[in-house]
């Protein structure tokens, strides 16, 4: 009995039971609002009736994030490597400096 109480599975669905049983009792703490018509509103910024949404443009971000996302792979697969191992994270790297070279070429 205490192995299925240990195992994952058995450990996430007691964890679901206990939040739930919290979750359950703090309900009453909770405040309680009004109904009104402009319950269901969209709300931003301390703005109501938002008209004109902004739409961000990330393509000035893209290259940034896909640099920091090549970077963390190949640090990661560097690190990681076994000892006698050479030549796997040395195809990372040029994979790598040919993804961002491909990105930076502009």
């Amino acid at each position: 009995m205490s192995q299925i109480l240990l195992s994952p599975p058995g450990a996430i669905i007691i964890l679901i039971l206990v939040g739930c049983i919290f979750s359950h009792g703090v309900k009453s703490l909770s405040a309680k609002g009004q109904d009104n018509a402009r319950k269901l509103e969209a709300y931003a910024c301390g703005q109501r009736n938002v008209l004109h949404s902004v739409s961000p443009d990330y393509s000035q971000f893209y290259p940034y994030a896909f640099f920091f996302t090549v970077m963390h792979v190949l640090v990661l697969v560097v690190a990681t490597a076994p000892a006698g191992v050479l030549t796997l994270p040395l195809l990372y790297v040029a994979a790598g400096v040919l993804a961002l070279l491909i990105v930076f070429r502009r």
